[in-house]
Order: C-alpha cells, then sequence, then structure tokens
C-alpha cells in the first residue's frame, strides 16, 4: 500500500523586513530629531543670552547714573569704554572699565571701578564718578558682604536714611581741595560722618575713594586720550 504524498504548505513565507532600510530610517528619523533641538536649543539660548545682556545693561546703566548725572555727557558711556589693567590704587586685582563721559566732545569726567579690599567682611566694590575738576559726582557700592543692619549702611539700599544716606557725603566734594588728613571719619578728626560701633566698613569706603580720586588727577587725561578698542 502506497503511502499517501506529504500535503504541502500552501501558505506562502512573510516578507523578510530590511534590516539596512529600517537602520537608515532611525538613523534619518534620529537625524532630523537632532537637528530640530539643536535649533531650538540655539534660538533659546540666543534669546535668554540677549535678554540676560539688557539686563545687565539697564542694571550697570542704573548704577551709573547714579553716580554722573545725565546731563554730565551726551556720549554714550558703554561703548566710550576702555579695559584697564590690574590696578593697586582701585584696589583692583583683575581687569575692570572705566567709562568716560564726554560733553561736546570734551573730556568732562569718569566712572571708575573700584574695590575696598577692607571691609569688615571682606572686599567693598565701589562704582565712583569723577569729574575732570576732581569733583566726586557720586559713589555707590555694588557689592558687598558687610553686616545687616551694622555696617551695611554704606549701601544706600539698606541706610535706613532714605533723605540723605550715608554714602552721598561724598558728592559734590572737590577731592583735591581735601588733605589727606581729612578723609576719614570724625571718630579719627576726619569729615565724615560714621555710625557708632560700625566704622570698619566706612573707614574702607573713605580710603578707597580717596584713592581712586587721586589716580584719576593723576591718570585721568591719559585715559581719556587712549582709543576705545
Amino acid at each position: 500500500m502506497n503511502d499517501a504524498a506529504p500535503e504541502r504548505n500552501s501558505e506562502t513565507p512573510a516578507p523578510t523586513v530590511n534590516a539596512a532600510a529600517q537602520a537608515w530610517r532611525s538613523a534619518l528619523r534620529l537625524f532630523c530629531f537632532v537637528v530640530v533641538a539643536t535649533a531650538l536649543m540655539s534660538m533659546t539660548h540666543s534669546v535668554t543670552r540677549t535678554r540676560i545682556q539688557a539686563a545687565l545693561t539697564a542694571e550697570k546703566m542704573k548704577f551709573i547714573s547714579e553716580v554722573l548725572p545725565a546731563e554730565r555727557y551726551d556720549n554714550d558711556l558703554l561703548a566710550d569704554s576702555i579695559t584697564l589693567p590690574p590696578t593697586p590704587e582701585l584696589g583692583l586685582k583683575t581687569e575692570s572699565r572705566v567709562y568716560r563721559a564726554r560733553k561736546d566732545g570734551k573730556y568732562n569726567a569718569l566712572v571708575l571701578e573700584a574695590v575696598a579690599p577692607d571691609g569688615y567682611a571682606g572686599a567693598i566694590r565701589l562704582l565712583i564718578g569723577i569729574s575732570r575738576a576732581g569733583e566726586i559726582t557720586g559713589v555707590r557700592v555694588v557689592d558687598h558682604r558687610e553686616t545687616p543692619g551694622l555696617g551695611d549702611y554704606i549701601d544706600p539700599r539698606r541706610d535706613k536714611n532714605k533723605t540723605r544716606p550715608w554714602i552721598a557725603q561724598f558728592t559734590g566734594l572737590i577731592a583735591p581741595e581735601i588733605p589727606d588728613a581729612d578723609w576719614r571719619v570724625k571718630k579719627e578728626r576726619g569729615r565724615f560722618d560714621a555710625y557708632a560701633g560700625a566704622t570698619v566698613s566706612p573707614r574702607a569706603v573713605i580710603e578707597a575713594v580717596r584713592k581712586a580720586a587721586r589716580f584719576a588727577a593723576r591718570s585721568g587725561e591719559r585715559l581719556f586720550e587712549e582709543k576705545t578698542p
């Protein structure tokens, strides 16, 4: 008896997926994702950087306007500025900026960055406006770590006397007319007020302003003549 022939399977095998094509499509999708993500990150960074730069510029101009009234100059101070190397006379161990104020094209004042290194709690960063004639047009503390409620009155934002903050004593002084012996607190027979029990901070600021005024008198003409990079 003949055995029956085995029955053939009529179903066709399922087509196999081309592995190379699938890998290529995956790589293409990944590449597109990376391109889009990079573009979005770049746009975000650009917008954020622009906003941060604008905020920094506004903050800087705010401080400058507090030490040098706008009627004292008619140029762009941020554009008409130069870089100073580390300058011991200003208490600076790193580079700083000098902003040059011109009126009708003539040298009228400088705005200097300075540091009082001997504050009670560390360095006190200052911005100082000084006219060509040696008049101090304003002084502001831009950064400090002085004791809250005690020595921080050097900062007008912390000073409880809002009518005439302590720092306002410098405004309008003609520095060349003040002898070195007068650049002290009244407790030490100088001309500057200080709050009882908190004289370390004002001493540091007074000395820093004195040195900055001397530096401006000595180097102002040279700084004004330097070309803007």
